[in-house]
């Protein structure tokens, strides 16, 4: 089946043996929506602050997790900018 599908199209270079969403025709990913979750996760997290906390342990976590996100954020920014230079 996967065969014929690669037969039909002519010019793919995708196998769908290694790739199997390349057999129903989607292959791809939601970059712009994955960014905004990520900006999204990072404010919850700091928003998460604000409460009646016992001790400063759950702050140093949420704000140590909101800087990871944060700084994975920035570096595929940074990544994305540079790619078409390589």
């Amino acid at each position: 089946m996967a065969g014929k599908a690669i037969e039909k199209r002519s010019g793919t270079e995708v196998d769908p043996r290694d790739e199997p969403s390349a057999e129903w025709g989607w292959h791809g990913g939601f970059p712009k929506a994955t960014r905004f979750a990520g900006w999204f996760t990072v404010f919850a997290l700091l928003v998460m602050l604000i409460g009646n906390h016992e001790n400063n342990t759950e702050n140093v976590w949420l704000v140590g997790l909101a800087l990871s996100v944060a700084f994975g954020l920035v570096l595929d920014m940074r990544r994305r900018r540079t790619s078409w230079r390589r």
